[in-house]
């Protein structure tokens, strides 16, 4: 089928969608929104909602078309509807068995064969050991299906096995998981009037099928020894139990709680909680507690929110949970079994230690199951299939938010245990001078005067580090004393980003404050004089840097000697170490790369001295060739550093050192308009939305915090200042191709070529 150029092509997911109160209704949405939040102009989605004559439902605009699963005309008309529909350019299908249990399965397969586009179905569950009957219809549908979707390993496993599915077809694709800002558990205890209270916690639509009853047999042994112990059973009774059986289940639930005397330590809230008010009772959670007794249950969305919160998880053995939790991200005991329950409770409310660990490790398993992730693999799942989707990053918003909150009167706190700042880790001078630089820009952009107390409280820091002679010290403790660490490690690379930090600072003469400026030129000018005696090859790229933007404004060059004297010193350094081979300033490529060609292009901008020009042009062409591929960027590992004559190391890719590329690819683009550098800065700055070697984002959105690093396997998931402030400088310096719409590349499908 073919569609306009200029047409946004569809995709039109079919599945049951809110109003209706189900879990793949609320997955649906959840998806959605995900996908439309992190891709701009690239699809476009409807949604054909599932319902059934009991069932009948007002729906959001999005909703074009209504299947009404009890009716056998409807399959036909809604197939006929879809295929005259030209936007739309693939159907994905959320599907469970239950939707056409009512007789109307070879309805839904014989829906499936008319319809002419793509299809994509997600199997929400997979029930090893079928029957005739269950085999052949699975392979009918698998039939109809360009590409099948499992969320575990498992159910892969068992749709290859005991379904004979060809495994090219299958797509394993965790359930989402939101991410949130872990609140303080304090807060939100008072917040629902639960202070004093350890709690334990289980929700979703409330059924027979969630064995509830395990936990209250539990609670008398655990209240021995724990009184403070209340067992939050969060969710109303799932409707279609309500229709058939009315509240029969939870009346039970409510027999046992009066029988065993446990009225003071139960509280049902049945209700159908908001997200943002569930995933506030998660994050309050001290324990969550999985008890479903259905052993073939895949997947469960309850058990997955309870982990990205950071509750501990205690679960049966479904494999879901046997697959997440593992040895060491909670803790598995058997279907049903109240007395293990509750000795495996009481365990952990005595051993800190282990529910700390548990927490923690949950957390690094289920995060890359985040919105985020699963929204980039099904769009990547999605121009595989059909290849009229043009992935193009939807630009984060700016977010301040944990700048903010790694902020304190003194300074921005140096580490983070994942988004709460770590204040016994004190604070450097690098990070705030990177936060001023981060916070200027900001001011620049928007002369938001929210912004001034922390660019005042970053240069007053800076200040504070500043010793008699002008030069500075690093490393600060949480009470504002310097540290041992300064007389152990050399600081001269701190020096010359303070110099580049105020030299910024100082070229926003027009927009920023006069007292600011004076303070700022008042630290600059003595941290100076000591220049002339560091060889660092860093820090005299980051002094250049800093008085390139010091005489930005300026009619008359200040500091020219100074900068001819770094500059040639950069130079030497290259004729040095420089051959056919190997065109850089040292013998190996360790962090911050960058920053030296870059330097040598602020010299020659400074002095339109040719040979800076030059070396800045043929080193940077040297570093692109080492660190962009056809998959993208990949700068030097921390973890192994690419030396003259050996293989670059892989993975232990830091932040910092790819916000380095994006301000140096920034200069280049400026100075050479040449559209590869251009390119390969959207490229880069992708890197942090998703484009990586694990596919998942580095910026945290629901935070405004960065992750630490990305490695092998995993996401470092601490958030602490060199990560968040790098980030937001590359969006920031993405800001003004954004607004003047220059940044044509800003797509996933883009090949890098070679500058």
């Amino acid at each position: 089928m073919a569609i306009n150029e200029h047409t946004i092509p569809g995709i039109l997911f079919i599945s049951s969608y809110p109003p209706r109160e189900c879990g793949i209704a609320t997955y649906s949405q959840d998806l959605i929104k995900a996908l439309n939040n992190k891709f701009d102009n690239s699809f476009s989605i409807s949604i054909c909602a599932l319902e059934s004559e009991k069932e009948i439902h007002s729906y959001p605009e999005e909703v074009k078309f209504v299947l009404n699963t009890s009716d056998s005309a409807s399959y036909n008309k809604i197939a006929d509807d879809i295929n005259k529909s030209p936007e739309v350019q693939l159907v994905m299908i959320q599907h469970e068995f239950g939707f056409f249990n009512n007789g109307h399965e070879d309805d839904f397969n014989v829906f499936l064969s008319k319809l002419k586009q793509p299809i994509i179905i997600t199997f929400h569950t997979v029930l090893p050991g079928p029957n005739d009957e269950l085999l052949l219809n699975v392979q009918i549908l698998a039939s109809y299906c360009h590409s099948i979707v499992v969320m575990t390993k498992n159910a892969a496993q068992t749709l290859a096995k005991d379904y004979s599915v060809p495994t090219n077809k299958i797509s394993i694709i965790p359930h989402g998981v939101h991410l949130v800002p872990h609140s303080n558990k304090k807060a939100l205890k008072e917040k629902y009037d639960l202070t004093g209270r350890t709690i334990l916690s289980t929700f979703g639509l409330i059924g027979p099928g969630k064995s509830i009853e395990t936990s209250l047999k539990a609670l008398p042994a655990i209240i021995e020894n724990n009184s403070d112990v209340l067992f939050l059973i969060i969710g109303k009774t799932h409707p279609n139990i309500v229709k058939q059986d009315g509240e029969v289940y939870r009346q039970m639930l409510e027999e046992i709680v009066e029988d065993l005397g446990v009225q003071q330590h139960v509280r049902f809230i049945n209700s159908y909680l908001p997200l943002e008010t569930l995933l506030e009772y998660l994050q309050l959670t001290d324990i969550y507690l999985f008890t479903s007794k259905d052993p073939n249950q895949a997947v469960s969305g309850t058990f997955s929110y309870a982990i990205s919160c950071g509750c501990p998880i205690i679960s049966t053995p479904i494999p879901h949970a046997k697959e997440v939790l593992g040895d060491d991200a909670g803790i598995i005991f058997d279907f049903q079994d109240s007395a293990a329950l509750a000795t495996t409770i009481t365990l952990m409310l005595n051993n800190e230690g282990l529910t700390r660990t548990l927490s923690t490790n949950g957390l690094q398993r289920i995060v890359p199951s985040a919105w985020e992730n699963v929204s980039l693999t099904h769009a990547n799942l999605f121009k595989k299939t059909r290849n009229v989707f043009n992935l193009d990053f939807k630009m984060p918003e700016i977010n301040l938010a944990h700048v903010k909150h790694l902020s304190t009167p003194m300074g921005i706190i140096q580490f983070s245990k994942i988004d709460q700042p770590d204040i016994t880790s004190g604070y450097t001078l690098d990070d705030n001078v990177r936060a001023l630089i981060a916070l200027v820009m900001t001011y620049k952009l928007k002369e938001n005067d929210e912004v001034l107390p922390y660019i005042t409280t970053y240069l007053n820091f800076i200040k504070h580090c500043q010793q008699e002679n002008g030069s500075f010290l690093n490393y600060v403790d949480e009470h504002g004393n310097f540290t041992l660490q300064n007389q152990e490690t050399n600081l001269e690379d701190s020096n010359g980003r303070a110099i580049w930090a105020l030299g910024l600072t100082i070229s926003h003469r027009d927009v920023l404050p006069e007292p600011l400026i004076h303070l700022a030129i008042d630290l600059f000018k003595p941290a100076l004089e000591n220049f002339e005696n560091i060889h660092s090859t860093r820090a005299m790229a980051f002094a250049l840097k800093g008085l390139f933007y010091y005489n930005e404004n300026n009619k008359d060059i200040e500091y020219r000697e100074l900068t001819d004297m770094l500059a040639q010193r950069l130079v030497q350094m290259y004729k040095h170490e420089g051959e056919l081979e190997w065109e850089w300033f040292e013998s190996y490529l360790t962090y911050g790369n960058s920053i030296l060609p870059e330097s040598l292009l602020c010299a020659y901008q400074i002095t339109g001295n040719l040979i800076y020009k030059e070396i800045a042009q043929a080193s940077m062409a040297f570093l692109l060739s080492r660190i962009f591929n056809d998959d993208g960027i990949k700068v030097i590992s921390n973890k192994h550093w690419l030396m003259k004559g050996e293989q670059a190391g892989l993975y232990g890719e830091q932040p910092i050192d790819v916000a380095y590329t994006v301000l140096a690819l920034d200069r280049f683009y400026k100075v050479f308009r040449n559209l590869e550098y251009l390119e390969k800065l959207s490229v880069a700055f992708n890197w942090f939305l998703g484009s990586n070697h694990l596919q998942q984002i580095i910026y945290n959105p629901c935070t405004g915090g960065c992750y630490d690093g990305l490695e092998e396997f995993q996401i470092n998931l601490n958030q602490g200042a060199e990560s968040t402030v790098s980030y937001l400088i590359a969006r920031l310096t993405m800001e003004e191709y954004i607004s003047s719409q220059k940044l044509p590349f800003n797509s996933l499908n883009k090949e890098v070529t070679s500058v």
